[in-house]
């Protein structure tokens, strides 16, 4: 007969193990803040007049910082969307920091495989509970149904199994959201960031088009707010689309890593109690 899996209970009071993912929940007043520090910020440092000729913005700029004013109104929607990924960057790397618990995943799922290797139910989960995170509260939640399982006389052993895997499946669909969460805004800030950089370069080369067909001498001046306007709101563009597609594209493959654990190890939980029941 085959071995029975340990199972007896520690002396020290049970504590559940919880993820601790926190986050913000309405990304909505990230970017109306975002906003608000943008449109402060392109009236009154961008185009404060001591970056233009004469103290006045509507002269030619001076250095850097006039050269950005003058990417006109889109830019402030541009650093809105740019402040919104840095923002829910950090914020991501904040939650998932706390998903992935106090340890090292991957130690952390070979000594749960060698606890249930050697029947050790007991050790498993308190290593679940000294990990914490993620990983650690979905794997507490199935070992929890393996012991009410390994207790109940009258459910086939079939049965057992599927609930076991069931447990499981509603313990990992309940911690994927908040992994998940805000996500989808970095995502289609890495297309907008393009679009929107794209609608200001072509409105920045309407401009400078509209100065070189002017009757006479083309307006340099003119001419050159286009030409800002264009440059100005590509590197823009191209600066929010980059940031938000590495930020997204990191911590979906955090989200994967653990997604891989829980599926490892549950899989040994899965298998552990159909060979020892």
């Amino acid at each position: 007969m085959a071995e029975q899996t340990n199972i007896q209970k520690p002396q020290a009071a049970k504590k559940a193990v919880t993820s601790g993912v926190g986050g913000i929940k309405n990304a909505s007043w990230v970017i109306l803040v975002c906003f608000i520090i943008a449109e402060c910020f392109f009236h009154f440092v961008l185009g404060n007049g001591s970056n233009f000729k004469d103290g006045d913005n509507a002269n030619a700029p001076l250095n850097l910082l006039g050269t950005i004013y003058k990417g006109g109104f889109i830019v402030p929607i541009l650093q809105t969307l740019f402040l919104t990924v840095i923002v829910l960057a950090v914020e991501r790397w904040i939650a998932l920091s706390k998903a992935s618990g106090k340890g090292n995943i991957t130690k952390f799922v070979a000594a749960v495989k060698q606890a249930l290797a050697a029947g050790d139910l007991a050790k498993a989960e308190q290593l679940c509970r000294d990990q914490k995170g993620t990983v650690a509260a979905v794997i507490y939640a199935t070992l929890g149904k393996y012991k009410e399982m390994h207790e109940n006389e009258e459910l086939a052993k079939e049965q057992k199994l599927v609930q076991i895997q069931q447990t499981l499946e509603e313990a990992t669909a309940l911690e994927m959201p908040s992994l998940q969460q805000n996500l989808p805004i970095l995502a289609t800030l890495t297309t907008l960031g393009t679009l929107i950089g794209l609608l200001g370069t072509v409105i920045g080369m309407i401009k400078s088009f509209q100065a070189l067909s002017a009757s006479g001498a083309p307006d340099s001046t003119e001419l050159s707010t286009g030409i800002s306007e264009a440059l100005i709101n590509t590197a823009f563009g191209i600066a929010t689309a980059a940031f938000a597609l590495i930020a997204y594209n990191y911590y979906t493959n955090k989200i994967d890593n653990m997604t891989y654990a829980i599926d490892e190890l549950g899989f040994s939980i899965v298998s552990t109690f159909a060979a020892t029941h």
